[in-house]
């Protein structure tokens, strides 16, 4: 290679090469990307970090991927088909290999899909397209990705009242819930109380893992990038956040929203000289996460107790936060 190309430090340049002796002169910061296992083999051999690219058409190509890719730091493959079970079999097969996985895709939801296949998904995604859309989509996508965490506060419940009957709604996910993770839930856009999802012991039924028995149909439900929805809102294929007690985020999808009559119990917490409340249904099996990060039964909660509540910005319109004075009580 004539002169010398200056690539910035937090940039890796990939190389495709397409014989050996393509590999002199390279400098030894470059990936160098081929799909000829020999070729790999020197670049190997002369220290440069190598992926394998394969388009996998049958179960030959599948096989080939994982054996020679698991002996490079980068494997690269292409899907001709619509399914993903050869991107299953191949995370399943380098799971104790430090080999990289990439997909190429061509669309944001190609990308979605990849990243979520057998909940690890692959490592990363080769975006094959010249179309702006799928560029900013891949774009907005990974940038989703990288917000992950909230912070949550210890707040004091300072008023609890039983309301009488009124609606309530159950939210049942696509998606397993852990023990320490819930949703955000309040009466105002100031903040919310986290609900916890339905996976601690019930003496009377089984667990709902997949549920967060969230709270009455006025209700505010915390979504991604900040928005919230009301609970009458929320509907199948609605996106909204779930959140663990560390403050760790993910988006979960739902299946179905279940409303029925029940006896309301209205918590009210202060925290950072905001007081925001949660209506629920008044149920010993209805749990709050407590200011420990431990569930409280609904119904024992007492003036006094830690919470943990989410304290933002008041202000909303159509679920999306606006810089208004408004007042909710």
């Amino acid at each position: 290679m004539s002169g010398e190309l200056k690539i910035p430090q937090k940039i890796k340049m990939v190389v495709e090469i397409k014989s050996i002796n393509e590999l002199d002169g390279l400098g030894k910061n470059v990936i160098v990307y081929a799909g000829d296992s020999k070729i790999l083999q020197a670049a190997h051999d002369s220290e440069f970090k190598t992926a394998y690219y394969r388009k996998i058409e049958n179960q030959e190509d599948m096989n080939l991927a994982w054996q020679i890719g698991g002996e490079n730091d980068f494997l690269i493959v292409e899907l001709v088909d619509s399914t993903n079970i050869p991107l299953e079999l191949l995370i399943a097969k380098l799971q104790q290999k430090s080999t990289i996985l990439l997909k190429i895709v061509k669309t944001s939801k190609e990308a979605e899909i990849a990243f979520g296949v057998m909940e690890v998904g692959c490592n990363g995604i080769v975006l094959a397209a010249e179309d702006s859309e799928a560029i900013t989509g891949v774009s907005r996508l990974m940038e989703k990705s990288s917000r992950g965490k909230l912070e949550f506060v210890k707040a004091k419940v300072v008023d609890i009242q039983s309301i009488g009957m009124g609606y309530r709604s159950c939210i049942d996910t696509t998606n397993l819930l852990k023990k320490n993770e819930g949703m955000i839930v309040g009466s105002t856009s100031q903040g919310g109380l986290l609900i916890s999802s339905e996976t601690h012991y019930l003496p009377y039924m089984e667990l709902r893992p997949f549920r967060v028995n969230a709270g009455a149909v006025h209700s505010y439900v915390w979504a991604p990038e900040g928005a919230t929805y009301y609970m009458t809102e929320i509907k199948g294929g609605t996106r909204l956040l779930c959140a663990d007690t560390e403050g760790n985020t993910r988006e979960v999808s739902v299946g179905r929203v279940k409303t029925e009559i029940r006896p309301l119990l209205k918590i009210e917490v202060e925290a950072e000289s905001v007081r925001i409340n949660a209506i629920v249904q008044d149920d010993w099996h209805i749990r709050i996460f407590g200011g420990d990060g431990k569930v409280r039964n609904a119904s024992a909660i007492m003036i006094g107790d830690e919470l943990l509540a989410y304290v933002c910005q008041g202000g909303r319109h159509v679920g999306i936060k606006i810089d208004e004075n408004i007042e909710e009580r």
